[in-house]
């Protein structure tokens, strides 16, 4: 099974049980990301250096304006889609098997956890997953400390608020913020 074969598999949410050959590739591919997130988070990179690394975890071309500040940490990385402009701030954490797709000019605070798979609920099987993706809109700014789960979109022009936990989609140009993240505001574009 190669990448593109990995990548359609997630996106078709398919429940991955830890017998099959998709979970031996988790484990492969998240071996390759803690490689490569070591060398990222434990020296000095230039901005250069840093799209280049990120090409790398992706398997895709990353844009010249993308930046980030490390460390960042992701179990997988194969599955992350990155727009242009787009900024991320440190310890972050992707957990990408079931696709991060980040839109154009988007800003991502400090501490923020993005999701994409849940454990089965079954105790006996509770090793199982089942992957969402997670689409963030273009405009967006994700406040510092926020999670959010998967299956979630997060409309342009959105705002998360700091602290939050995003269990449901947020509409393009709204202001959500809480636990769970509630809409407090329309933005008057």
């Amino acid at each position: 099974m190669n990448i593109n074969d990995f990548r359609k598999v997630m996106s078709e949410r398919r429940h991955v049980t830890t017998d099959s050959e998709i979970f031996d590739i988790f484990h492969k591919l998240s071996q390759e990301a803690l490689k490569i997130t070591t060398d990222l988070n434990n020296k000095y990179h230039t901005p250069e250096e840093i799209i280049e690394i990120f090409s790398k975890l992706t398997g895709k071309k990353i844009d010249k304006t993308f930046r980030i500040f490390p460390p960042f940490y992701t179990d997988c990385g194969k599955n992350i889609t990155i727009g242009k402009n787009v900024f991320i701030n440190s310890c972050c954490r992707f957990q990408d098997q079931g696709g991060i797709f980040i839109g154009n000019n988007v800003l991502i605070g400090h501490n923020t956890t993005i999701a994409t798979l849940n454990h089965d609920i079954n105790p006996k099987t509770r090793g199982n997953l089942t992957p969402n993706c997670v689409k963030i809109g273009n405009d967006v700014w994700i406040g510092a400390d926020c999670t959010i789960l998967p299956g979630v979109e997060i409309g342009d022009g959105a705002i998360i608020g700091a602290g939050s936990v995003v269990v449901k989609s947020v509409p393009k140009n709204c202001i959500a913020v809480g636990n769970p993240a509630k809409i407090i505001k329309e933005i008057e574009v």
